[in-house]
């Protein structure tokens, strides 16, 4: 059965109705924080698509959750592109040397290739209105959480050109309404649509930007893949949709999306900024005020029936999870063709993506697994991965816990953990010493097992100054320890303790018994909670040939630290008010209440 391709939001909206998988909700709703509760809830359990129709003070209605789901991103995107690049790297690794068998063996990339592109028109469905009285207020834009700076659009669509050569970007930047005209934009370290920012502005020219709300949902998972920098995101959509993409002339700066839901139209000044955020971010915490540039919205176009989509980010697992994995799905047939020595690679959706990664690759002469570790490291946005686990052994690096004790029975922390710091970071992970700076670290687990790994904790007493002490799989400690800023050196002194040793990995956490609870928790609780460079312990540490030599167990501190941003919350009041109407939004299907707070933690 071939996949079925949706030209546009509202055909893959229709196909969830169909299929029972998306529930209209006609009770009124406030966009203010209620919306997204309804949301975080369903999603955690995991359940169906939500079209909103009935929002205080908008003028349109909105669809969350589309993707909140292993089925739903899969029949949104299908099967057919990763066959294609499949396809695309077989054939790269055996064309050379052409020959006339082996180009025709080729013909069908071929003609699929000339199914790729666009397909210009003077007009389309999102230009059945087109005005310059722009009311962005007039859009049921969501405020997520209580902390927010203000509401956002979470699924902009965010198109640029470059001022001075040809080429396009279309990248997923958060937008937070200022006014009725204006908004934040959030273009981050890494990010081609700032890239074409910063040349536009040191030319001391404005940057027409177009904003598309809606449209194929091809256009979302190509706005979010990290594609090198030059790789025009508008050939991926139209490879993953199957068809040319229909662009409608003669309106803006930029040709449109025919079949985009609204466009907004204007530019972003040079030398603006405002102050953006605080916006409760994918990472489950706030990420905080920072000045960004500003978006100033001329003219808008849209649908005369338009849907807003909006999607709500949180602790892990949020509708970006499933997306995100998709991706990485069907990326990952050429990490070998980029990366020769790359067997496969993963980065852990529970951490926020950039904060941990797992990778297999070819060791065929002693600590080449370091290279690949620096091609890694220097790819794209795979550059901003804070810590990175390597292996050559024939691991499934989805089955983190599986992962993480291979590497353990294999590694030797003095030679094979390595620690890089006053590097640049992730802009939303705030561990490091200020934004966009921090660390990195690569742990080595390669060659012959040279070790068992303990599965209980058996000592006679427990680590001194300790609170708790739980296993979370062989050779990993889970230790709770006073809040740091009580006792900021628990960690060392933990790290020096004889009961510990025999255990590669120990990690000290304000809570233990969530952090071991699942492989999810544990990763959300760690990762995203400590930075390489100033929370990496050992019971010893020396300098060998200026290399800091770690001496088990390894110990990190993954306390929340005081200048961490908080961990998001639902307003209370706001939580007892869904619970009370949620027979209201859902009269005539069950839909089950999951537990946002917990989400898919535990």
């Amino acid at each position: 059965m071939r996949d079925q391709t949706f030209s546009d939001l509202r055909s893959f909206i229709e196909r969830l109705r169909r299929d029972a998988d998306l529930v209209v909700v006609d009770a009124p709703v406030d966009p203010n924080l209620e919306v997204a509760e309804v949301h975080r809830r369903v999603v955690a359990a995991g359940g169906p698509a939500l079209l909103f129709t009935n929002v205080k003070g908008a003028a349109f209605p909105v669809v969350t959750n589309l993707f909140g789901s292993s089925r739903r991103a899969a029949l949104a995107f299908g099967t057919r592109p990763l066959a294609f690049i499949k396809r695309l790297v077989h054939l790269a690794e055996i064309l050379l040397p052409p020959t006339a068998a082996k180009l025709w063996s080729a013909r069908d990339v071929a003609r699929d290739a000339l199914r790729i592109g666009a397909k210009r028109r003077a007009g389309g469905p999102v230009t059945e209105v087109v005005s310059n009285d722009v009311r962005l207020d007039r859009l049921p834009v969501l405020t997520c959480w209580p902390e927010d700076g203000g509401p956002f659009v979470t699924l902009p669509l965010v198109y640029t050109e470059h001022p001075e050569r040809p080429g396009h970007n279309l990248g997923m930047y958060r937008l937070q309404v200022h006014d009725a005209r204006t908004t934040g934009m959030h273009w981050q370290i890494g990010k081609g649509g700032g890239f074409h920012y910063a040349v536009a502005e040191a030319r001391g020219e404005p940057l027409p930007v177009t904003v598309f709300l809606g449209g194929p949902p091809a256009l979302i998972l190509a706005a979010i893949a990290p594609l090198p920098e030059n790789v025009p995101e508008l050939m991926l959509a139209s490879l993953i949709a199957g068809e040319r993409l229909k662009l409608a002339t003669g309106v803006g700066p930029h040709p449109l999306i025919a079949h985009a839901e609204f466009a907004l139209m204007g530019s972003v000044a040079p030398h603006v900024r405002r102050p953006e955020g605080p916006f409760g971010d994918h990472y489950g915490y706030y990420s905080l005020r920072h000045d960004y540039p500003v978006f100033e919205v001329d003219r808008i176009a849209h649908r005369r029936d338009a849907i807003y989509p909006a999607t709500v980010v949180g602790k892990p697992r949020q509708e970006d999870f499933f997306i995100g994995d998709l991706l990485q799905e069907l990326l990952s047939p050429l990490f070998p063709l980029v990366m020769p020595a790359v067997v496969d690679l993963w980065s852990y959706g529970e951490t926020g993506y950039h904060s941990l990664a797992g990778a297999r690759v070819k060791q065929r002469y002693k600590r080449e697994a370091m290279a690949s570790a620096f091609r890694i490291l220097g790819e794209g946005q795979l550059s901003l991965t804070k810590f990175l686990l390597v292996t050559d052994g024939a691991v499934d690096l989805k089955d983190f816990t599986a992962t993480l004790v291979y590497i353990l029975e294999r590694t030797n922390p003095e030679t094979d953990l390595y620690v890089f710091s006053n590097l640049s970071m992730d802009t939303l992970d705030y561990t490091g010493p200020s934004v966009n700076e921090g660390s990195k670290g690569v742990w080595l687990g390669v060659g012959d097992k040279v070790r068992d790994l303990p599965r209980a904790f058996d000592a006679e007493r427990p680590p001194h100054g300790s609170t708790d002490v739980r296993v979370f799989c062989p050779g990993v400690l889970v230790v709770g320890a006073a809040a740091y800023a009580e006792d900021s050196g628990a960690p060392a002194r933990l790290a020096a303790d004889p009961v510990l040793r025999g255990w590669p990995l120990v990690v000290v956490s304000d809570e233990p018994r969530r952090a071991a609870a699942s492989a999810t928790n544990f990763l959300w609780t760690t990762f995203t909670r400590f930075e390489p460079g100033a929370d990496i312990h050992a019971a010893a540490t020396r300098i060998v040939r200026n290399h800091i030599a770690y001496t088990a167990p390894v110990v990190i501190d993954a306390r929340m630290k005081p200048w961490y941003p908080t961990e998001v919350t639902c307003r209370p009041d706001v939580a007892a008010q869904v619970t009370r109407r949620w027979r209201e939004y859902f009269p005539s299907r069950d839909v089950e209440m999951g537990d946002s707070e917990r989400g898919h933690l535990d």
